[in-house]
């Protein structure tokens, strides 16, 4: 490559009056062509000199060596003019210069070329110089090859062709700058690498960006390669036409050149890049590692410092509470340096898949460190998180449990006046319903208390590794915990006691109620035994085998009365001894008992009546159906049977008298009129027989005499026994009298 001695930049003022150019033709011998185009205004020698210096500076020194042919154009110019611009390439480039073809006008000249013949100066000048016509130039040179100002097809745009240059030595200027600067900062960065320790702060940053230092090195080359060929259309001579070259040819304007200048800057570049990553690398381990170790001082200094101060659990509900607020401030203030570990955890683990083998073991003790921190710390806080939970659940059930034993103090303080044993069996319900929850909520109170004293054990596992951690506050949280459960257990017990004895109070009340209830229902039943004895059981039977049967009936219903007024009886006592046990009077007990008695002896008195008169019933159908069966019968059993009817009758007509003085009569009067119908049948059977009798005593007198005193001892005897029957009667119901007013006092009594 040519040294380039002048820049386009430099002289550009004068290089846009396109004084001369090389138009990128070429003549027969591949020499390139230079054209100086020369007008009516006084020509500046020194300015066309530096032109052709800068021009002559750009080919290399192979294209040199095949010389240049010179188109001098005179057409507009002034003889003397164009003979020193000749005279003058002799001085600028008589080596280079196969040819000098200068371009005369076509009717100015003709006299004055034999003044100055150019072909006998050819020796001094060192090259050829002919003159000749513009028509006639293609006899040189290839029409192809010329511009179009002398016939030729060879595009030229001077404007364009300068722009290049600019842009070609903007960009040798800059990539050759580029690459002493590069080499000046790898070759630092190479000798600061072997220090690891020293800061990389002041690194070297070239003064052009290389990316588009390349960049416009690579549209550069791109409009250096673009070759347009003409056709043969623009070719002279009736030759063959040869191919015509861009104004930018690559023999011009050094296409090799710039591909040096890019692959050198590329080569250069990409080491530059390498540095540079290692050295970010390197700051980024440098800074990974600053990072990881202000994440661990935090929270083994600061963080673990805020751990030990929370060591308590409070002592209620509401501190528990503001101590979980505190905790979640410290989980707030631990969040960000977490975030700050994954964040890091994240970049070491990219870093490991490309870093070497030093870095890679460098950044796995970084990351084991960080890792085994965090974890550590953030153990901590989830067993200190446990602990709390534990804690605000147990003071939450203390708290529920002492409510419910404060609800169940409360109801067992109150006493108890219900108004029935629905009431009491309800109040029984509920109390039965408290206990057990407070047995419950007790239960899930030794829970929750063992397991936040298993969380404590866990918290205070670690607390005890920390140095200067307060061992007591562990001690007293324990006791705390324990304490609280056993007065818990304490109050729980008292109030079981207390249920225990106002069970046995409501159960011996329900009793009480129940035994007036069926004292009162006993009353019920008796009741609707004397009324059915009064309203039903009102026949006699009609002969004495049915009167029998009814007797037996008779006593065994009298025995269900007997056996229900004794059960009415004995509720009554037991009512007594329940009131006397409870210290309390009854609504019903006092007219209860009355009323059993009122019951019971109208029922006695009934059932004493009814009974007599089966008695006097079967005694008449028993007398009667002898006398009937009997062939002979004596006047005497024929009177007694008429007695004995008559008495029943008698008796039948007769209502009962209660002991309170009211009467009452066995069923409707229809049934006492059927009853009595069936009496008097029979009589009038005794009657007939009685007829027979008489005529028979018409015989015997005698004997119907006996007969009649014998008939009238036996009714003599009858009335005897009744009055004997009636005694013992009266001595029963004195004595029922004596002990149902014992009763009646004792009820009172209590």
């Amino acid at each position: 490559m040519s040294a380039v001695t002048m820049e386009a930049n430099s002289i550009l003022p004068v290089l846009k009056k396109k004084l001369a150019f090389l138009s990128g033709g070429k003549d027969r011998r591949s020499g390139l062509i230079l054209t100086i185009p020369l007008n009516s205004d006084q020509t500046s020698m020194e300015e066309l000199s530096a032109t052709l210096d800068y021009l002559l500076s750009i080919p290399s020194d192979k294209c040199k060596a095949r010389g240049f042919t010179v188109i001098v154009d005179g057409r507009r110019s002034q003889w003397n003019i164009v003979k020193t611009v000749v005279l003058m390439l002799q001085n600028v480039i008589p080596a280079e210069v196969s040819l000098v073809c200068v371009v005369k006008p076509d009717e100015f000249w003709d006299k004055k070329v034999t003044h100055f013949c150019f072909w006998k100066e050819k020796d001094r000048l060192g090259f050829e110089v002919i003159l000749v016509s513009a028509n006639k130039l293609t006899r040189y040179i290839e029409p192809c090859q010329l511009t179009d100002d002398f016939g030729g097809s060879l595009d030229y745009d001077h404007s364009d062709w300068l722009n290049k240059r600019l842009v070609f030595e903007k960009f040798t200027k800059e990539s050759t700058a580029l690459l002493d600067e590069l080499t000046i900062i790898n070759d630092s960065e190479k000798s600061a690498s072997g220090d690891k320790d020293k800061s990389t702060d002041g690194a070297l940053l070239p003064s052009l960006d290389p990316e588009t230092v390349l960049q416009n090195g690579h549209e550069l080359l791109s409009e250096l390669q673009q070759r347009r060929f003409n056709d043969s259309e623009g070719g002279g001579g009736g030759g063959q036409a040869a191919p015509a070259w861009c104004p930018m040819d690559e023999e011009l304007l050094a296409q090799p050149q710039v591909m040096k200048l890019l692959d050198s800057l590329r080569e250069r570049y990409t080491k530059y890049q390498e540095l540079c990553r290692q050295r970010n690398k390197r700051a980024q381990l440098d800074e990974i590692h600053a990072k990881v170790m202000q994440v661990v001082n935090w929270l083994q200094g600061p963080g673990s410092e805020l751990l030990k101060t929370q060591q308590t659990i409070g002592d209620s509900m509401r501190a528990a509470q503001a101590l979980q607020q505190k905790h979640e401030e410290i989980e707030s203030q631990h969040s960000e340096w977490f975030a700050v570990y994954v964040e890091l955890n994240q970049q070491i683990a990219a870093l490991l898949s490309t870093g070497e083998e030093e870095e890679v073991a460098e950044l796995k003790a970084l990351q084991q460190q960080l890792s085994d921190v965090c974890y550590q710390q953030a153990s901590q806080l989830e067993t200190r998180q446990n602990v709390l939970q534990a804690a605000q659940a147990f003071h939450s059930t203390t708290q529920e449990l002492s409510q419910q034993l404060d609800g169940l103090l409360g109801m067992l303080c109150v006493d108890v006046s219900p108004a029935d044993g629905t009431s009491i069996q309800q109040n029984l319900k509920l109390l039965e319903e408290k206990l057990q929850t407070v047995e419950a909520g007790l239960s899930s109170l030794r829970q929750k208390g063992t397991l936040v004293l298993e969380q404590m054990c866990g918290q205070s596992s670690w607390s005890l590794e920390e140095a200067e951690s307060p061992p007591g506050e562990h001690q007293e949280n324990v006791q705390h915990v324990q304490a609280v459960m056993e007065e818990m257990e304490l109050r729980k017990q008292r109030c079981e006691d207390m249920v225990d004895v106002r069970r046995l109070k409501m159960l011996q009340m329900v009793q009480l109620f129940k035994c007036e209830e069926d004292a009162l229902q006993a009353v019920e039943w008796l009741s609707e035994l004397l009324d059915a004895l009064l309203k039903t059981h009102v026949r006699l039977g009609d002969d004495s085998q049915e009167t029998r049967t009814m007797l037996d009936k008779h006593k065994k219903f009298v025995d269900v009365a007997q056996s229900t007024y004794d059960y009415g009886r004995q509720l009554l006592q037991a009512t007594v001894v329940l009131c006397q046990s409870l210290r309390c009077t009854t609504r019903s007990s006092g007219d209860t008992l009355p009323r059993l008695n009122r019951v019971w002896k109208q029922f006695t008195v009934s059932a004493d009546e009814r009974q007599q008169r089966l008695e006097l019933a079967l005694n008449f159908h028993t007398i009667a159906e002898r006398v009937l069966q009997q062939q002979h019968v004596e006047v005497e059993s024929l009177d007694e049977v008429d007695s004995s009817g008559r008495t029943l009758l008698d008796r039948l007509a007769l209502p009962i008298i209660f002991p309170d003085g009211s009467e009452q009569f066995f069923g409707s009067p229809i049934d006492t009129a059927s009853t009595a119908e069936g009496v008097r049948e029979r009589l009038l059977l005794i009657e007939e027989r009685r007829l027979q009798l008489q005529e028979a005593r018409l015989l015997n007198n005698e004997e119907e005499e006996e007969e009649v005193v014998n008939g009238l001892e036996g009714r003599l005897d009858v009335i005897g026994e009744e009055l004997s029957e009636k005694e013992e009667q009266d001595e029963e119901e004195k004595e029922a009298e004596h002990q149902d007013e014992d009763l009646e006092r004792a009820t009172q009594d209590c």
